[in-house]
């Protein structure tokens, strides 16, 4: 057995923990996760790209199986899972997630929708120009490489070509403690803004608005942010941009219309989006919309039908914005890894800068490159040339000497190249013509080494040659190009209106009925209550409420357990059958029971009061309930229960309570407190027992109760000054013909309340 104790460290498990995680945390952040500022890629693309170049896979040839490019750059590269990598070149191919695509593939590689692309083993792929020319110049010594991890191969740090792919192409990523986000953008409007930079290099930032005003994302759409809150986005490196669908109105004849859906958000799957507003549909959360219908081919094309013609385009266009993601915040946090491989949040200018500063990096080393070429060449050229001049002495030289390499070298100091060189040169080299070429070749390069050496050491001259390098790229992808138009439009609009649901519901009239064991439904239309068809129940069911509104109110279900909660009239269910629970609608308690349903008026107020004879008035605005869950308004006692729910008339300005030892008493409603939540004060004292009923009334007009039996009659008490006392006394015996059950009028009849 192998003795592994010495390989064993003492040391305490925070500090290797932590040293550890640090490793992974660098490890992540530099070679996975955030690109490079120089070529905008992380290594995992930079890999892809380099495996497809070593495979010849430029646009003028043929496609390979993505399967072999994968299985290449998985083996020599990059030693990580065959379906990341794989994930990776999809979106290198997509043409709706990179503005630029730079790997051109052949085959299922996804769509807008957001299906998967097909396995490798089906799908093709080959470089696209945009590819070869972010790589342009990796034979010309202009960037360093390095061993691969296995150390058989050499892969280059940085790729050198004139393509800003960091912002052209945008990138995403997640490392450990920090992020990147950066949209894409127009190349030709990043072409124009790196000239000015390279003009003015101290300038404001804020004037490269002039040319980069904002994102270009692939699949269009409009940002209708402003270009203050743009620019001060570019200026700081953070920020985000509100995206929206592009959408235009197509008429139907007869004033009938449908709003069409061209673009959609950036990174937005066409069939979630579609998903959700056939939820917002299904769920009755958007009324005045009908119906969705996705007609796209290659083209994006969404149909949506409003429920009549007379709902307003904007205004459901603006709910749709503010419930969906046809309007999307797309972030912007430009966090890469600078020349020395340090993360760090950049500005616009900054990132422009950083990208220009290592094109002059490149084109200094090419441009050495090349006189070093020249020179071996030029060195090759003199020995050629001595060998013109003295032909004959050459040619004795080489018939008679054993060894005439060493003789050649000391005759006519040449080096061991030039001799080398002169003795492999063909017969049909020495005629005179080629010596005329070759002089000929020598003056231009010596013409092209000047011209190199006043570029190397001219500053100025470099600033000249890279604009012109970089009109040459924008010539290629111009604004009136295909590829290099913009799809995006800049255009500053406000935050989407909030609609009110009244807003979006179409009024209609409607007769809502709550039975007593709670299943509620409303029946289209001002039924007549009487009707013993309209007030059609389950067996051994009945009727608790039944009233007229319209399908725009909302309605408030109060429990005797205190708490309130709202129902919105165009959500119940149709009057065919018998309705459905409302208990299905809200979160009503078990052992709670339905004290009240009435329709919500805004301006209305509401007499609450408990069993225990302690209430008080609340505005119905104040009590609206916004989830099912429902609102506590009043906080009953143990063993107590809510007892009355009335609404108060605005003439009323008295109070009628009763409690259950028939004592009655009567008080200014003033004297009731006005409150949002809480037990209120006490109406009525009592010895034993508690509340009954209570109601308000006129004063002046007496007090009325119906009189038993089917007569319908109803009695008036007029002179009510015997009653009368402050809140919270004991009261006294109520008048003759008071109904023997203590009560105004019964809760549990039916009720009409005219919408």
């Amino acid at each position: 057995m192998t003795d592994t104790s010495d390989q064993i460290v003492d040391a305490p498990f925070d500090s290797a923990l932590s040293e550890r995680y640090l490793v992974y945390a660098l490890s992540t952040i530099t070679a996975r996760s955030l690109p490079d500022v120089r070529d905008g890629l992380k290594p995992v693309h930079r890999r892809l790209l380099w495996g497809m170049r070593l495979l010849r896979l430029d646009p003028a040839s043929g496609y390979k199986k993505c399967a072999r490019v994968v299985g290449d750059v998985m083996g020599k590269y990059h030693p990580h899972g065959d379906a990341s990598i794989y994930d990776a070149m999809v979106r290198l191919a997509q043409p709706f997630a990179l503005r630029y695509p730079l790997v051109d593939g052949q085959g299922n590689f996804g769509n807008v929708d957001g299906d998967n692309a097909a396995a490798m083993r089906y799908t093709e792929a080959r470089l696209t120009q945009a590819a070869i020319l972010l790589m342009e110049g990796l034979d010309e010594a202009t960037v360093a490489f390095r061993p691969t991890y296995n150390g058989e191969e050499e892969e280059p740090e940085v790729f050198p070509g004139l393509f800003p792919n960091l912002l052209a192409n945008g990138a995403a990523g997640i490392a450990v403690g920090m992020a990147t986000s950066i949209p894409p953008h127009n190349l030709a409007e990043l072409v124009d803004a790196a000239v000015h930079l390279i003009d003015q290099p101290e300038g404001d930032p804020r004037e490269l608005m002039r040319f980069v005003t904002g994102p270009d994302f692939p699949t269009g759409g409009i940002v209708v942010d402003s270009p203050a809150a743009i620019a001060e986005a570019y200026a700081t490196g953070r920020g985000g941009f509100r995206v929206r669908a592009r959408w235009s109105i197509e008429d139907q004849g007869r004033g009938t219309w449908v709003a069409v859906v061209s673009e959609i958000p950036y990174q937005v799957p066409k069939a979630k989006l579609i998903e959700q507003i056939a939820g917002l549909i299904n769920d009755k959360k958007l009324p005045i919309l009908a119906d969705v219908r996705d007609e796209s081919d290659a083209a994006i094309r969404i149909v949506l039908e409003p429920r009549s013609r007379t709902v307003d385009p904007q205004t459901l266009m603006d709910s749709l914005f503010r419930l969906t993601e046809l309007e999307t915040r797309v972030s912007l946090n430009l966090n890469v890894l600078d020349k020395e491989r340090t993360p760090r949040v950049m500005s616009l200018k900054q990132a422009l800068a950083g990208w220009i500063d290592h094109q002059f990096e490149v084109l200094l080393k090419r441009s050495q490159h090349r006189m070093d070429r020249i020179a071996d060449r030029v060195e090759l050229l003199d020995g050629y040339l001595v060998t013109y001049l003295n032909l004959d002495r050459v040619i004795q030289i080489i018939r008679e000497e054993d060894e005439p390499k060493p003789v050649l070298m000391a005759e006519f100091e040449l080096s061991d190249r030039q001799a080398e060189a002169i003795l492999n040169m063909r017969l049909r080299s020495l005629r005179k013509l080629e010596e005329m070429e070759l002089r000929k070749e020598r003056a231009q390069l010596d013409k092209e080494a000047q011209g190199l050496a006043e570029l190397i050491g001219s500053p100025a001259r470099q600033r000249t040659r890279l604009k012109r390098d970089l009109a040459k790229l924008r010539e290629r992808y111009a604004p009136e190009t295909e590829l290099g138009r913009r799809r995006t439009t800049i255009e500053e609009q406000g935050p989407a209106r909030e609609i009110p649901l009244e807003a979006m519901i179409e009024r209609e009239p409607i007769t809502v009925i709550l039975s007593q064991r709670g299943w509620i439904r409303a029946m289209k239309g001002h039924t007549d209550l009487a009707s013993a068809e309209t007030l059609k129940f389950k067996e051994g069911d009945g009727p608790a409420f039944a009233f007229h509104a319209q399908t725009t109110d909302k309605l408030l279900l109060i429990a005797d357990t205190g708490r309130v909660y709202t129902l919105g009239s165009d959500r119940l269910p149709g009057g065919r059958g018998f309705g459905e629970p409302v208990r299905l609608m809200i979160d009503l308690e078990a052992d709670a029971g339905v004290l009240a349903l009435l329709p919500l008026r805004a301006e209305e107020r509401l007499l609450l009061a408990a069993s225990d004879g302690k209430g008080f008035v609340a505005a119905a605005r104040e009590i609206v309930a916004e989830t099912r869950k429902g609102r506590q308004v009043v906080n009953v006692r143990a063993g107590a229960k809510l007892k009355v729910a009335r609404p108060i008339a605005t003439d009323h300005d008295y109070v009628a309570a009763i409690g259950d030892n028939r004592k009655l008493l009567v008080f200014p409603l003033a004297e009731l407190p006005e409150m949002v939540r809480g037990q209120g004060t006490q109406i009525q004292r009592y010895r034993e027992g508690g509340l009954s009923d209570v109601v308000t009334f006129v004063f002046a007009a007496g007090l009325s109760w119906p009189m038993g039996g089917g007569s319908g009659r109803v009695r008036t008490e007029a002179d009510l000054s015997a009653w009368r006392a402050a809140r919270g006394a004991a009261g006294r015996m109520p008048p003759t013909g008071f109904p023997r059950d203590n009560r105004f009028g019964s809760l549990t009849e039916v009720r009409q309340t005219e919408a």
